[in-house]
């Protein structure tokens, strides 16, 4: 009988314990950290491939070679663009990571107010800090879906002309990268409709794939935006909430020195009428 008690006792501590434990996790934080490392990563994943099936595209179809390697064509900012996503990919990895742990510590420290943990002003310049970086981070992946949008726009272009191409008959539609700043005016390397190459193009999966894999990239970098405009609204939250609480830290902290004055002047006058009296 005694060992079921404790049994019971031991699986009620475990599941206060549990419960405790689920309530310390900053849920809008963990929900903006899952959709900053979703968007990121379909951004970062569809772009490299995209970026890849385009430099197949450029050379299958339109012919356009790859210059010496001291300069400055679309293969090199591509492969420039592709390094790009690799820091990206790495940086915001780490950048989650710590809004997590600040969303704990920012719990931890509402939470605990009373406890032994105490505010600090760093704890509140590292909020603002991360307030301010997220901001600019926002305006950076508004600038990254901008720039995303681009490619979509070119390849929705030619896939356009693709599926009209058989219904418009008797018309000439070409395809120029030169409009498109992608090779120099002086390179002519037009394809155009009812040439082999059109059509190879057309029905090959590289064009396809490679308009739908810009397409899912321009949704992760919608994505990461809307997660960095989520832990703006969090971190705004939390830093509310911290200030809130520390000025209720200062408060209590008066509160108890002034009854700790008051009734040490009520002992010293305590003792003086004592002292009278005998």
């Amino acid at each position: 009988m005694e060992e079921d008690m404790d049994e019971g006792q031991t699986q009620k501590g475990c599941l206060e314990c549990c419960i405790k434990c689920l309530g310390g996790i900053p849920y809008p934080s963990l929900i903006a950290t899952i959709l900053l490392y979703a968007g990121v990563a379909l951004f970062c994943g569809c772009g490299h491939e995209a970026l890849s099936g385009t430099v197949t595209i450029l050379q299958n179809y339109f012919e356009v070679v790859r210059g010496p390697v001291d300069s400055l064509d679309v293969f090199t900012m591509i492969d420039i663009i592709k390094y790009v996503i690799y820091g990206i990919a790495s940086a915001f990895f780490v950048y989650g990571i710590l809004l997590m742990v600040e969303g704990f510590f920012t719990s931890g420290a509402i939470k605990d107010l009373y406890g032994d943990f105490k505010i600090t002003t760093c704890g509140r310049c590292v909020s603002a800090w991360f307030i301010m970086l997220t901001y600019i981070f926002m305006l950076a992946w508004l600038g990254v879906t901008a720039f995303t949008s681009l490619p979509v726009f070119i390849y929705f272009n030619i896939w356009t002309i693709c599926q009209n191409a058989t219904i418009l008959e008797g018309v000439t539609l070409c395809l120029d990268p030169r409009q498109y700043g992608i090779v120099p005016i002086g390179e002519g390397k037009t394809v155009c409709t009812g040439s082999d190459k059109f059509y190879k193009m057309c029905e090959s999966n590289e064009l396809d794939m490679t308009f739908h894999l810009f397409v899912c990239s321009l949704a992760g970098a919608g994505a990461a935006v809307i997660a960095m405009i989520h832990y703006l609204m969090v971190l705004s939250a939390n830093w509310a909430y911290v200030k809130d609480a520390c000025r209720m830290q200062k408060y209590e902290d008066t509160k108890s020195k002034e009854e700790q004055e008051l009734h040490d002047i009520h002992s010293t006058r305590s003792k003086e009428r004592l002292n009278a009296y005998t």
